[in-house]
């Protein structure tokens, strides 16, 4: 079933029929930045044909189990996650794999099955985009905290290591300020995956307001 969402050239509509899956215990956010480290066989074929393909995989966030398979572990995830598409890739040796992906749309499972070699795929839904809503007047300080990280981080471009955050920055709108903080600020990995499943990004970011106004990083 996996050929059939990554061996065809338009995979805007059939990715969503058996769509590989890519357990994490993390949280992937629409324009979010992923960055991973792949050397599972289960994986590398995955990555491999997905690449090839041009076809995008999917992040669900674990409830139970590890990444790495163990044996007679049981493995359990969200049943909301996100598309993931790759934009950098490297194999620095035989049997592992650098990859960079870029998160896009949100997704529900409808059904999942795991196949012989280890490997989850889904049947999925794709989720309504968030809508472009404008930042408020009292969220203000919310997006003006996030741009000064940003200028921090592009101050520190000679380091080594990408930015944690990807152009173009949209600090003036809801969505995209609240995951980004979403992102960046040390949450429980279940309250980010609420965070990400809200349909209100307006919504989204008072909560997210709220946690930097008690961590005092705004006021």
């Amino acid at each position: 079933m996996i050929a059939a969402a990554i061996g065809t050239a338009v995979p805007a509509l059939l990715t969503l029929q058996s769509l590989p899956l890519f357990p994490l215990s993390a949280v992937l956010y629409p324009d979010g930045l992923l960055s991973l480290r792949v050397f599972e066989v289960r994986y590398l074929d995955m990555i491999a044909k997905c690449r090839k393909a041009g076809a995008p995989f999917g992040v669900v966030s674990l409830t139970q189990g590890s990444e790495v398979r163990q044996p007679g572990s049981q493995e359990a995830f969200a049943q909301v996650g996100t598309l993931a598409t790759i934009h950098d890739f490297e194999q620095p040796q035989p049997g592992l794999m650098l990859v960079r992906a870029t998160g896009a749309q949100r997704f529900r499972i409808t059904g999942s099955e795991q196949l012989k070699h280890g490997l989850w795929v889904a049947d999925v839904e794709r989720l309504v985009p968030d809508m472009a809503v404008p930042i408020p007047d009292d969220l203000q300080p919310t997006a003006d905290a996030l741009e000064r990280l940003i200028q921090s981080l592009q101050l520190k471009a000679d380091q080594p290591g990408p930015m944690p955050l990807l152009p173009p920055f949209k600090l003036g709108d809801c969505g995209w300020v609240a995951n980004r903080w979403c992102e960046l600020l040390p949450l429980p990995v279940a309250l980010k995956q609420r965070l990400m499943e809200l349909d209100n990004p307006l919504v989204r970011l008072e909560l997210v307001s709220d946690v930097l106004t008690r961590t005092g990083i705004t006021t």
